[in-house]
């Protein structure tokens, strides 16, 4: 359940309180400290955004991230090397199944 911050109008004191997203605002609640009903407006903050996980901090990423870059171009450079051999033996083999005809 999200947990939503409310001000008290009198005081100026702030709750946390946790709602399920269907429940209404609430307009009214009793005071921690007196347990009196009084007025509350709810306040609207910034989102906080918590990353858990590999690859979120900046030393996970240093050393993933320059390790698979250069296994990445190197990769690629030996596949176009592959290809071009294999053109050439595809094509010296088919020039001597011609000749042996």
């Amino acid at each position: 359940m999200p947990t939503y911050v409310y001000k008290f109008v009198e005081t100026g004191e702030t709750i946390e309180v946790q709602q399920s997203f269907d429940d209404e605002p609430l307009v009214e609640y009793p005071h921690p400290a007196d347990g009196i009903v009084r007025q509350v407006k709810k306040v609207f903050t910034p989102v906080g955004i918590t990353f858990k996980g590999a690859g979120f901090y900046k030393t996970d990423s240093r050393g993933s991230s320059g390790s698979a870059g250069s296994s990445g171009s190197s990769a690629s450079s030996s596949s176009s090397e592959s290809t071009s051999s294999n053109g050439a033996s595809s094509s010296s083999s088919s020039a001597s199944s011609s000749s042996d005809d």
